[in-house]
């Protein structure tokens, strides 16, 4: 994961997986423990999975000889895929790679080894037994590092062999989340991401709300019942520049509007600048949306001003949710539904993206002030975070079919119920 991504792993908490082969001859799908690629491959059969979207995304696969069960984020943000390693007994949630004859650790004097990826803020290096060993740290402080390797992944009958990713023997990190996954799955554009590897030229998801089930679908979605996808070019930018991720699945921002009223920003907030500073990331591997601070202050201050009167502001100076969303109100406990909210509108060449009703706020649990709730503004902003970048969360894909069209550099969109997507493909927890 990026770090400018790295804010909250995000695990669809993937139950049991269950892969099934549908009748659409170019597509592979799985119930949504979520996420592909580089190469153009004509013809392979589409895959499904399902998932369980709980505060992360998250992908339960089957990896090594014999195959062993493991559960990882699904992250379009980062690179490497990776996973926890101990070479001991095998217990929960931890890869042994001593029991498998299909795992393969990297030399030093690999190419691999020399691969360059913005996933490594610390450039490789040499273990002891001249082995390739990276780390890999993240915006929230944790870090992991072990060695390159390659191992079989399994998707339904569908075996990849010799995928690089990380074994990973140490770790830190104060996030609790973290020890309920064995690893990330990496799904950027990057040459060592988990997409690339595969080999599909377009993959797509589908999330729905909190506590309920999605898919994941490598290949083409063509499905009868699915709306057809809006598109909005990816960002290329052939110069290489300090803050510009070019492996990111970046999109322009052009507007955005809260209910009818387009914020009045100019272009220069909303595009990268000489140094790529202040691109707009499609990321499954954070949980909200996050904007620079000219724009998350126009907006900020559009949102109180049309739902004054609607909503109580919680005027506490001090209080800022996760560290970057200083827009939090006070709701009656006794109240169940929110009123009704004006919708706030990401505008990008030829789609829009509208975020509506209750993914607008986010209630805090177990905050309180006296007999009133605590709930906070689903957008924050990135000037508070240290992050150069406009980030759009899985939170806000939510009930929108997401295409990530590698063959042709786009990113397709389309309003759709995904808990019925789900039961359309006969995928269920």
């Amino acid at each position: 994961m990026d770090d400018s991504v790295n804010l909250l792993l995000l695990h669809l908490v993937f139950s049991t997986l269950f892969i099934q082969s549908i009748a659409t001859k170019h597509s592979l799908i799985l119930p949504l423990v979520v996420k592909k690629t580089a190469s153009i491959s004509a013809s392979k059969p589409p895959n499904r999975v399902a998932f369980h979207h709980n505060v992360s995304l998250t992908v339960s696969l089957s990896i090594g000889s014999p195959p062993q069960q493991v559960v990882m984020v699904l992250d379009t943000g980062s690179e490497l895929s990776w996973l926890h390693c101990k070479k001991t007994p095998i217990t929960p949630l931890i890869f042994n790679p001593l029991v498998s004859s299909s795992y393969s650790a990297i030399p030093c004097s690999s190419p691999t080894c020399r691969m360059k990826t913005r996933d490594f803020s610390i450039p490789v290096s040499c273990d002891p037994k001249k082995l390739c060993h990276a780390t890999l740290s993240y915006a929230d402080s944790s870090s992991v590092e072990g060695n390159l390797a390659t191992e079989t992944f399994r998707i339904d009958n569908l075996n990849l062999p010799g995928v690089v990713f990380g074994c990973m023997d140490m770790s830190s990190s104060s996030n609790p989340e973290d020890s309920r996954t064995t690893g990330l799955i990496g799904m950027n554009r990057g040459g060592l991401s988990f997409v690339t590897q595969m080999d599909y030229p377009k993959f797509s998801y589908c999330i729905s709300g909190r506590d309920s089930n999605g898919v994941l679908l490598f290949g083409e979605a063509n499905l009868p019942w699915l709306k057809p996808r809006k598109y909005t070019p990816l960002v290329q930018m052939s110069t290489p520049l300090p803050y510009f991720d070019r492996v990111a699945y970046t999109v322009q921002l052009e507007g955005i509007k809260v209910g009818e009223t387009i914020l009045p920003l100019p272009k220069s907030v909303l595009i990268p600048d000489h140094t790529g500073a202040g691109q707009t990331m499609v990321d499954s591997g954070t949980q909200f949306t996050y904007l620079l601070g000219p724009a998350y202050t126009a907006l900020k201050n559009e949102f109180i001003k049309q739902t004054k009167g609607v909503l109580r502001v919680l005027n506490d100076p001090n209080f800022v949710f996760q560290g970057a969303m200083d827009l939090c109100y006070l709701v009656e406990s006794t109240r169940t539904i929110l009123p009704q909210l004006p919708p706030v509108t990401l505008m990008f060449p030829g789609v829009e993206m509208s975020v509506m009703g209750e993914k607008l706020l986010y209630k805090l649990a177990g905050v309180t002030r006296g007999k009133d709730q605590v709930y906070c503004f689903t957008m924050g902003n990135s000037d508070l975070l240290g992050v150069a970048a406009y980030i759009i969360g899985h939170h806000h894909q939510q009930n929108f079919w997401m295409e990530f069209d590698l063959s042709n550099s786009r990113v397709g969109l389309a309003q759709v119920s995904c808990e019925l997507a789900s039961q359309k493909l006969g995928i269920g927890l």
